[in-house]
Formats: structure tokens, sequence, C-alpha cells
């Protein structure tokens, strides 16, 4: 069975706008090895499936959705123990402008290298390396692969299955751009912005359902 090392990833990462939010940020380590089998990991759905993100900035906030391009989740015994999910940055939304002229100038921006450079990073990656049940509730660290960084982070998450279709879901949780080297408006970079920053903190939250 023919394997390969992947370094990975999701997605996720969105932005651009709101206040500053109370949640904190999720913990980023050093990117983990892996090895998956790709053929057996082909069975997401992605028109099923999606990315959903929020960013912040003093005067509001926007969301959206990203969708899947491909990925697969490895169920054995009814327990999740692998996956891969290969983010298509290029079909980013906005919805809470949605039908404006404002949605086609968030997503613009998004687009740019401003945000995520998507011309030259397509896909973003998140790619499973530990699954852990901690007081009934899944805990999944994985390999988040964003423009040309790659961080380890771990999200809590749900896994059902239902009529043959599993779903996997994870909470809300946020990361921090600045660890992923998006710079526009970022306090973490930039001095003396004073109200005019865009949060460094993304929300982002994930369903991903089988064939």
């Amino acid at each position: 069975m023919k394997k390969i090392i992947l370094s990975l990833a999701i997605v996720a990462s969105v932005l651009t706008s709101c206040k500053e939010t109370k949640k904190e940020k999720i913990e980023v380590k050093e990117a983990v090895e892996v090895e998956v089998n790709v053929a057996e990991l082909n069975n997401v759905d992605v028109a099923a499936s999606v990315l959903n993100w929020k960013g912040n900035k003093p005067t509001g906030s926007h969301n959206g959705t990203v969708a899947l391009k491909s990925g697969g989740l490895l169920i054995e015994d009814g327990k999740l123990t692998q996956g891969q999910f290969i983010i298509d940055m290029n079909t980013i939304t906005n919805l809470d402008m949605k039908g404006s002229e404002g949605t086609e100038k968030i997503v613009g921006h998004l687009n740019s290298a401003d945000f995520f450079d998507v011309a030259v990073y397509p896909l973003s990656k998140f790619v499973i390396t530990k699954v852990e049940t901690v007081e009934g509730k899944l805990v999944v660290t994985g390999n988040l692969n964003i423009k040309d960084v790659t961080k380890s982070v771990t999200i809590p998450a749900t896994l059902s299955t239902e009529n043959g279709v599993s779903t996997f879901k994870s909470e809300a949780f946020n990361i921090n751009r600045a660890d992923f080297n998006i710079k526009y408006k970022s306090k973490s970079f930039f001095k003396d912005l004073k109200d005019k920053f865009v949060d460094d903190l993304v929300e982002i939250s994930f369903e991903v359902k089988t064939k």
C-alpha cells in the first residue's frame, strides 16, 4: 500500500474585521510528520462539507465559507483514526454582505497578497496526526497549512454516523493569523494602528461528511 509523507493543514484561516474576541487562540506547535494512505482517505463528500470562518475588527465582523477540494476520513471500528482535508482557497465566500457590492470587495481582498495570496497559495490543508478521547469528547491534533506555513494545532470535535454517512464536526476555534505570516493591519507586526487594526484571531469551524 503506497504511503506518502504529508505536511498538512486546513483552513481555514480567513480574515478581515470585528471587535476583539474573548476566545483565546488555540496553542500552535511545530508540524508533525504522519503517514497517510491517500487512496483509503478519498471518501469525503466535498459538496456537503464546509469550512466556516469569521474575522473581526473594531467596527464589526465578517463571516463566510471555504469549500473543500478533496479529502478523507479513515474510521476503524467506529473510531476516527486518520483524516485529511484539502481546502480550495479560490472558493472563499462572504456571507454577511451577500448580494451587495461589498461582498466582491471583501473576497477580493482576502484573495490578495494582503491576506491569503490565493494566486500563489491556492490550497490550504489539514491532516489529522492524533485523535484522543478526553472526558467523552474528541480531541483532534493535526497539521494546519496556510500559505507557506504549517503548524500543529489541537481542536475539540465530534464524530457521528447516520445512514452510513459519518460527520466530523469541529467546535469553533481561533487561530492567530500572525502565526501563518498574514500581516495586513496586524498588531503583531505593526505599531500605532490605533483603531485601524484587523484582529489577529480568526474563528474557524468545519463540518466534513463522508460520501
